[in-house]
């Protein structure tokens, strides 16, 4: 039996890059078409990510898939043979834009992809969607239950689910993320680690909103891949949505916890009282007037030019929200996670990936 070609679209993003490394490095795929709107070259791609994208198997398309006319050309056959599996990592990611921003790259590029997709007779369409679906902590969040997403990419990627379940031309798989870490995460842990490396840089105790029980459930990117290749390898998940989330049951403490070990540095909260009367755009304003200067006073002293990285943090992050999942609908089909919590280990792993790559400054590493 042949392997299956797969295209990946949003293919230089962080999940993305990963998934075109996780691929190629199993031996999965006879083909690998990675789409974006970012070049490899100039999208901060680490060695291994870079020696991936170089494999003889994986080509490379620059789209921008909210034109139906550029994601048409990207779903051209590979070598007269059309994709089998495509998995759906593109999309607007970045907090604090306009509905307008979000209408049309989260709904419109994913309904175009999804709508050439079932035009080409793809056997099997993986979307990425959100795991901010329900913010109650009283117990973990199922796939059937409620829905009241909260944050503004998960109102928009609730309606692509809406309009998926409409397509019954289309044999899709949706899966929900939580907070999704590992190397070349920018935008999961990544702010938490830098504001802990910013602080003891400070020499300053790194205060938080709420509490250390606010629920933040994690996943690392690796398990994140495991779990597309293993719905996208099965019938029976045609159709379905399913949570991907680690066995951690993460917090806003437990995740700290673990910085404040890494970095030497204190820990304390405001509490849920005094935190519900502060103002969260204005906390954010302030956060970042306190972090942006010390991080880019370290890289100057670093003689860092250039970098993805950014302390920035939009007020939708200090939200009292609870991100809590359950996995079991996914876990009782033989789904298993590799990574089962975030550790010191992992979460330095991100940190040196970076410093290796120089865009991370070295007087604020672990």
């Amino acid at each position: 039996m042949s392997k299956p070609r797969v295209l990946v679209l949003g293919g230089c993003g962080f999940v993305g890059r990963n998934l075109v490394s996780y691929l190629a490095k199993n031996d999965l795929t006879s083909a690998i078409r990675v789409v974006d709107k970012v070049p490899p070259q100039v999208a901060w791609l680490n060695d291994a990510h870079t020696g991936a994208f170089g494999s003889s198997n994986v080509e490379f398309k620059s789209a921008n898939l909210i034109n139906p006319e550029s994601c048409k050309n990207v779903f051209q056959p590979f070598d007269g043979m059309p994709w089998d599996i495509v998995v759906n990592c593109a999309g607007e990611t970045k907090l604090g834009q306009t509905d307008p921003v979000y209408n049309e790259g989260i709904l419109k590029l994913s309904l175009n992809c999804a709508k050439e997709a079932a035009q080409q007779n793809v056997k099997h369409f993986i979307e990425l969607s959100s795991g901010n679906m329900y913010s109650s902590d009283k117990v973990a969040h199922k796939e059937d239950g409620p829905v009241e997403p909260w944050t503004f990419v998960a109102k928009w990627k609730r309606q692509v689910e809406k309009q998926f379940a409409e397509m019954s031309d289309l044999p899709y798989t949706i899966l929900r993320l939580p907070v999704v870490y590992g190397p070349g995460d920018r935008s999961g842990l990544m702010p938490r680690i830098m504001a802990a490396a910013i602080y003891k840089h400070l020499g300053e105790t790194m205060k938080l909103l709420w509490n250390a029980e606010l629920r933040i459930n994690t996943v690392h990117v690796n398990d994140v891949c495991g779990a597309i290749w293993f719905v996208c390898c099965r019938d029976d998940t045609v159709g379905q949505i399913y949570n991907v989330v680690d066995d951690a049951d993460s917090t806003q403490g437990s995740i700290t916890n673990i910085l404040a070990d890494l970095f030497n540095v204190k820990v304390d909260y405001y509490g849920n009282l005094v935190s519900a009367v502060v103002d969260l755009v204005g906390a954010a304003d302030d956060a970042n007037d306190k972090h942006l200067g010390p991080w880019a006073e370290a890289c100057r002293d670093n003689d860092i030019l250039n970098t993805p990285l950014s302390p920035h943090m939009d007020s939708e992050l200090l939200l009292h929200k609870h991100l809590r999942l359950d996995g079991s609908k996914l876990r009782n089909l033989g789904f298993s996670v590799s990574v089962p919590h975030p550790t010191e280990e992992n979460l330095k792993e991100i940190v040196n990936d970076f410093l290796k790559m120089k865009v991370f400054p070295q007087s604020l590493a672990p």
